[in-house]
């Protein structure tokens, strides 16, 4: 039984598309990670009148980052049972959730990891069944992920 899912993703949103045999289901993961701010200038300091303290900006860096390790688990957590993974997005996130995948055992399921814009849920759910449909047929291609260059 095939179990193909493709998905969306960036730091604020997931959208998942599993697609068993001919029935195909959306879920949407939504993370409550905060935006990161970047300071310039930044002094350890507490004086009044001057830059903002270092460890204020260290401790929303970690509460971003702990945020975001919850959400790439709950993704993950609906890809366990997939036989092919499409990850798709326009920032980072979908590199990060390739390695946090990859150090779960199973990034040898990744078919294919793609930079694209943002998109609606019809759009994301016709790029995983076109993509699946290509793959079936033997159209659609191994991609390299830009950051490792490794064949995916």
């Amino acid at each position: 039984m095939k179990n193909e899912v493709g998905l969306w993703i960036d730091h604020r949103r997931a959208v998942i598309v599993i697609s068993l045999d001919q029935e195909e289901e959306i879920k949407v993961v939504t993370s409550d990670a905060e935006k990161r701010v970047r300071y310039s200038g930044v002094l350890n300091t507490h004086e009044p009148g001057q830059a903002h303290d270092n460890s204020s900006e260290d401790g929303r860096d970690r509460r971003f980052n702990d945020h975001l390790d919850r959400y790439y688990d709950e993704v993950i957590s609906h890809l366990r049972d997939a036989t092919a993974i499409l990850i798709f997005g326009p920032g980072v996130a979908k590199g990060e959730l390739q390695k946090r995948i990859e150090g779960h055992g199973f990034g040898d399921r990744i078919g294919s990891v793609k930079t694209t814009d943002k998109m609606t849920e019809n759009e994301i759910g016709a790029e995983v069944r076109r993509y699946f449909l290509e793959l079936q047929h033997g159209f659609a291609k191994i991609s390299r992920h830009p950051a490792s260059n490794k064949e995916i």
